[in-house]
């Protein structure tokens, strides 16, 4: 599992000319299953992803295709997490 942290760099001025591209992404994200959470990292510092079913390499390729990503707007930090407890309505994530 992988926590995905994207932090608004220098460029966030910018965001608002790849909004579409980035909001497609999350859109596939979710669609493939990859992504199971996506929200702001508060105070409006970037966003937080929680992804799973996927390698690093896979989570680091899919990082880069982010319009964000490729434009500057944001840097990416990937954390992967090896779970070994969950609430019972997350126990699927420890199938993996």
């Amino acid at each position: 599992m992988f926590v995905i942290q994207l932090k608004f760099s220098t460029n966030k001025a910018n965001a608002s000319q790849f909004m579409d591209g980035h909001n497609a992404w999350l859109k596939d994200g979710f669609a493939k299953g990859t992504f199971l959470l996506a929200g702001t990292i508060q105070p409006k510092l970037g966003g937080a992803i929680l992804a799973h079913n996927s390698t690093l390499e896979q989570i680091q390729a899919i990082v880069e295709e982010d319009p964000f990503v490729v434009e500057g707007v944001v840097t990416a930090e990937i954390i992967e997490i090896t779970p070994s407890k969950a609430a019972p309505q997350l126990e699927f994530l420890l199938q993996q």
